[in-house]
């Protein structure tokens, strides 16, 4: 049995993409630590798992930044202050304990304390695309997996995976040495993945190491929750039975606001109303930056994240350092802040 983990830190950032990773270097310039939740297996949100290589243009400075580039850089400027990730996790519930702080865990039954919540969702949180197939919920969590948690759950089963994106494709790579056999589906052979690992693929496939089918799954076969056999409809009309004991789908990411809606804050249409002044949200010490807050005139822009978190920042020192006031600073002259920052200021 897995042991709970529980972490206790100054803010808990519900949301890995730009604003939330910039959250961090505002709040560490103020002596405040934070500890980071994110559904994806990665930081950087939309940037990294959307649209990658995608240019951005309205990045102070830049004149044009890939996606993937202004994560790296943002990861690269928050690392001296050692940000701690919990990935693959959603924020599952909140609570107010009797000393002020806040407890949220998550879906993986991950724990953390601290007296300052920062909401950096975007639009909300990533949630898989289900099998849309009926009686398809029945098998989920146990032998119908929509991610990668624990390989050793795979070692020596029979796997089906279905999709076409990289996801669907790397999982593949990555099981086929554990995996008693898996057999991937899509509906046509070509695919959104990396073309070298297609390629990967494909001489697996000849070699006799996998199967490639293309089709569609039509039918989930099993009893208790356990999958056993599944049956693939080909392009053709035709119909045959594959083993399974799990079947990973890979339909790609859809947004949702998740359990924040049940987190007891005001919603103005499925965002979080704020103030302009400390981006605080209706509960004290809960904050919301980004594209997950409104009030009047925002305007979704990571640059307006930007300036969001800066301002947050200043507003949470109190509900970490009761009694004191942040003292304002410029990195450009302040020493104290360049060795924070392990700079020498030349």
């Amino acid at each position: 049995m897995t042991k709970t983990q529980h972490f206790k830190t100054d803010a808990i950032i519900i949301g890995a993409g730009p604003v939330g990773l910039f959250a961090v270097f505002e709040l560490g310039l103020l002596d405040m630590k934070a500890h980071l939740v994110d559904i994806l297996d990665k930081p950087g949100g939309q940037c990294a798992e959307l649209y990658p290589e995608k240019p951005i243009y309205d990045i102070p400075a830049y004149p044009k930044i890939m996606a993937q580039e202004l994560v790296d850089r943002l990861m690269e400027q928050i690392a001296p202050f050692g940000p701690v990730f919990h990935l693959s996790q959603m924020a599952q519930s909140l609570e107010k304990l009797e000393n002020g702080h806040w407890r949220l865990e998550t879906d993986t039954g991950t724990i953390l304390e601290a007296p300052v919540i920062v909401i950096a969702a975007g639009g909300g949180s990533f949630v898989p695309k289900k099998m849309p197939l009926a009686g398809a919920d029945s098998y989920e969590g146990t032998s119908l997996l929509y991610a990668v948690r624990n390989k050793e759950l795979f070692r020596d089963k029979h796997i089906v995976i279905t999709g076409g994106g990289d996801s669907a494709l790397d999982w593949t790579l990555e099981l086929q040495p554990l995996a008693a056999h898996i057999t991937l589906v899509h509906r046509r052979d070509e695919f959104r993945a990396a073309p070298d690992s297609v390629n990967k693929m494909k001489s697996l496939a000849a070699a006799g190491a996998l199967t490639f089918a293309t089709g569609q799954i039509a039918a989930l076969h099993g009893e208790a929750g356990r999958l056993e056999k599944v049956t693939l409809r080909s392009a053709d009309g035709g119909e045959s039975d594959l083993p399974c004991d799990h079947l990973l789908a890979f339909f790609g990411l859809t947004m949702k606001l998740g359990p924040i809606a049940d987190f007891g804050l005001n919603l103005d249409r499925n965002l979080l109303a704020v103030d302009t002044e400390k981006f605080e949200t209706s509960q004290p010490g809960i904050f919301a930056i980004g594209d997950i807050n409104t009030y009047p005139g925002k305007q979704k822009l990571i640059l307006s994240g930007f300036h969001e978190a800066a301002l947050m920042a200043h507003a949470a020192y109190p509900y970490v350092y009761p009694g004191k006031k942040a003292r304002f600073q410029y990195t450009t002259s302040s020493s104290a802040l360049q060795e924070k920052l392990g700079v020498d200021g030349q």
